[in-house]
Order: C-alpha cells, then sequence, then structure tokens
C-alpha cells in the first residue's frame, strides 16, 4: 500500500544482511516474507502465518507500530522473536504492555517526541503548538509525549485533533486554525501525510510551522508532494554516522538510493538475529538444536554490538537502539539534517 518504501526498505537491508552473512551453521539462510499492511490486522495474520511454519527462527518486523502490537502478542506466545527495525511507539517496550518476544533496533519514540519539542521550542522559538494524529499507537503516543514536553519546557499545546485515517484533513485544520499556533505538529503515515501539507494555506495556517516525523521520511512522500512540503520538518533516525559502502552496496543491488531509512536497522537486526543462533544452537553430530527460548535469551544478552545503526544494548523491555534522532528539513527532493 502507500507505506510500502518502508517495508521494502528494511526488508532490502535484511537481504544485504543476508548476503554479507553467507551461510549461517553451515546452512543456508532462507528468507520468508509475509506483509503487515502497516495494520493492526495485517501484523496479526502475518505473524498468525509464520507461527504455522516450523523452520522459522526469528522474524524482523513489523513495519508499522500497530502491526508489531499485534504480531508481537502473536510470536511471543509462540515462543518465538520479533525484532522491528521501525516501530518505534513507546508503548511497545513499556513495563505495563511490552511482549517478551519483542525488540527493536530503532529508537524509542521518546527520544523522536523530545527532539521534536526542543526543536520546535528551542530552534523556532515557537511557543504554541497543535497537533493532528490519525489514533494508531505510533501517531498518537508521539504527538502526546512531543506535547508533554514542550509544556514542560514552557510552551503550551493548544490543540490536539484525531484524524480518521483516509479522510479529508479540511475539518482538522480547520480546526486548528481557530487556536493560531506556530507549529502544526502531525506524525501520520503516508495517505494522510501527503493530504496535510496540500491544505495549510487554503485554511489559514500558512504562518505555521510545519513538523512531522519519520512515518513521512520517505521518498514516496517528496515525490507526491513536491511544492508543497517544500520547507517543513521532519524528524527521523540519523543516516549521517552509517558506513557509506552500505549505501553502495544498497545502490549497486536495486539500482536507486535508500527510499526510507530503516535499512540499515533491519541489517542490524537481521545480524544479531543470526548471531543469537549461532549463540543458542546446540550440535550433536550432525543433528542441531535451536532450542527458542535459548535464541531469545541470547538476543536480550547483546552488549555493546556495532551496528550500522549504531551501539546497540539490549533492555530488559526490549530497546536496543541509542537514540540518534535529528530533524530534516525538506529541500526539493531531498531531506537535510538541520538538527541538532
Amino acid at each position: 500500500g502507500p507505506d510500502a518504501p518502508y517495508g521494502i526498505d528494511a526488508l532490502r537491508g535484511v537481504e544485504i544482511a543476508i548476503a554479507d552473512r553467507g551461510k549461517l551453521l553451515n546452512h543456508p539462510i532462507e528468507l520468508v516474507q509475509e506483509d503487515d499492511l502497516c495494520s493492526a490486522e495485517g501484523g496479526k495474520a502475518a505473524a498468525e502465518r509464520l507461527t504455522q511454519n516450523p523452520n522459522v527462527i526469528g522474524v524482523i518486523g513489523a513495519t508499522c507500530s500497530s502491526a508489531s502490537e499485534t504480531a508481537a502478542k502473536v510470536l511471543t506466545e509462540a515462543g518465538m522473536v520479533l525484532i522491528s527495525p521501525s516501530s518505534s511507539a513507546a508503548s511497545l517496550t513499556s513495563a505495563e504492555s511490552h511482549q517478551q518476544g519483542f525488540l527493536r533496533t530503532i529508537q524509542n519514540d521518546k527520544s523522536q517526541a523530545k527532539m521534536v519539542a526542543e526543536f520546535a521550542f528551542t530552534a523556532l522559538g515557537a511557543r504554541t503548538m497543535a497537533t493532528i494524529h490519525d489514533g494508531t499507537p505510533y501517531s498518537n503516543e508521539l504527538q502526546a509525549e512531543a506535547c508533554a514536553i514542550f509544556k514542560a519546557l514552557g510552551g503550551k499545546c493548544v490543540a490536539s485533533y484525531h484524524l480518521k485515517s483516509g479522510t479529508n484533513p479540511q475539518d482538522a485544520l480547520s480546526h486548528v486554525r481557530l487556536f493560531d499556533p506556530e507549529v502544526l505538529y502531525y506524525p501520520l503515515y503516508t495517505t494522510d501525510g501527503v493530504a496535510v501539507p496540500k491544505q495549510p494555506a487554503a485554511a489559514g495556517l500558512e504562518n505555521a510551522a510545519l513538523i512531522s516525523s519519520d512515518g513521512l521520511l520517505s521518498s514516496d512522500f517528496v515525490s507526491l508532494t513536491e511544492g508543497f512540503s517544500e520547507g517543513m520538518y521532519i524528524s527521523g533516525p540519523s543516516v549521517l554516522k552509517i558506513e557509506p559502502s552500505f549505501y553502495e552496496k544498497y545502490e549497486a543491488r536495486y539500482g536507486e538510493k535508500p527510499i526510507a531509512v530503516y535499512a540499515a536497522q533491519a541489517y542490524d537486526a537481521a545480524m544479531m538475529l543470526f548471531n543469537a543462533i549461532e549463540v543458542a544452537a546446540k550440535t550433536t553430530g550432525r543433528d542441531i538444536y535451536l532450542p527458542r527460548q535459548n535464541v531469545l535469551a541470547a538476543l536480550y544478552a547483546t552488549r555493546d554490538y556495532q551496528g550500522l545503526s549504531g551501539i546497540l544494548t539490549c533492555s530488559p523491555l526490549g530497546d536496543c537502539a541509542t537514540p540518534n534522532v535529528v530533524v530534516y528539513q525538506v529541500r526539493g527532493l531531498e531531506f537535510k539534517p538541520i538538527y541538532p
């Protein structure tokens, strides 16, 4: 669907990891694919299909937080592991709702919300913010946390609007306009995120700074909003410190530059899984045994692993990434890192 670039980008990272690793325990690595549809229903269905395959040792995904929320429950109950390179909702690794089988190599959204709030308050000098969200864990939690931090800094969140995904955002923008915010923050996915920047001027919000987050950090977004999104800001994982040779491999293999920002995190997730399998494996003659709980324990034991995306150390609640968030500005068809 419209959010396919994020999943495809991550899939490519896994494929490059498999190519780099070669064999595992002297066996070829077979990749099985399912589409999570960036939805709770899709994540659950994909996970259920994977649990029926006795050869699946671990799963990389899901793409979206709403899909990971349901997939993690299904896979945990089956004694399997799910490592997401892109599901950043804070609730996925909270003490109240964490599923034991879930880990991630992307940052927790608490760090992204902090970056957005500090950028709006400090760099832009804004004191009023309005938000639009779609009710999903990623969108709703991110805007709520950003507002809380913005308020703590001395700003004021003047309005929050729940936009039903797929509907015209005109009513949302008209509502927000009543509060005349200096910043409009809308962490949405592609369908709704593309619609919003095309209408602020018509809604009387031409003076509000537009900020979104990594749900729109893809080549599709800038191509679909060219001219409308110019100058807006988007937070997301930094790509500045990733080894250039990885991008050379990516472009040589797929004939284009990365279409999103999750390939490195997916590469790291796959390599973490491969390492855990090697640690957990028990061999008896020609036979290899892989107790699933041993694989999970080996993943949680990951410490100071030098990944492409940064140093990875997994917490008891599944957060493995060191926060590495920046703010980009849309300039033409490019995302230019500008803060901090």
